[in-house]
C-alpha cells in the first residue's frame, strides 16, 4: 500500500528532475532560446496523468485526467503570460525583480483565468 502512495511521487519526481536536466543540457549545447522550448516542456502534466494509472480505473480515471487536462490547459495559458511578462520586466528590472514580478502576475491570472473558465462552462 505505501508504494502504491509513493511510487506517483517518485514518477513526477523523476520526470520533472528530467526534464529540468534536459533543458539545461539543450540550453548549453544549443542556447538559451532552443532551451527555453525545453524548458517548457509540460513534464508535470506528463507526470501527473501518467501516474494516475496507478491511483485509479476505469471513468474515474478518464474523468480525474480530462479534470486535469482541463487545469493544465489553464495553467499552461498563464505559462504564457509569465513568460511574455518575464521577458518585458527581466529586461526592465533585472533578473531578480523581474522573476518576482512575472511569477506575482501569474499567480493574479492563473486563478483569474480558472475562474473565468468555469463561470463560462457554467461551473461556478
Amino acid at each position: 500500500m505505501l508504494i502504491e502512495n509513493i511510487l506517483p511521487i517518485i514518477i513526477r519526481f523523476v520526470l520533472g528532475g528530467a526534464a529540468v536536466v534536459a533543458a539545461t543540457i539543450v540550453a548549453r549545447w544549443f542556447g538559451g532560446k532552443v532551451g527555453g522550448i525545453f524548458a517548457a516542456f509540460p513534464a508535470v502534466y506528463l507526470a501527473a496523468v501518467l501516474s494516475l494509472g496507478i491511483e485509479y480505473r476505469g471513468s474515474a480515471l478518464i474523468n480525474v485526467s480530462q479534470n486535469i487536462s482541463h487545469g493544465a490547459l489553464v495553467g499552461m495559458t498563464a505559462d504564457i503570460f509569465c513568460a511574455i511578462a518575464a521577458s518585458y520586466y527581466i529586461a526592465r528590472n533585472g533578473w531578480k525583480k523581474g522573476l518576482i514580478q512575472s511569477l506575482i502576475l501569474w499567480c493574479i491570472i492563473a486563478p483569474a483565468l480558472y475562474l473565468s473558465w468555469k463561470m463560462l462552462t457554467g461551473g461556478i
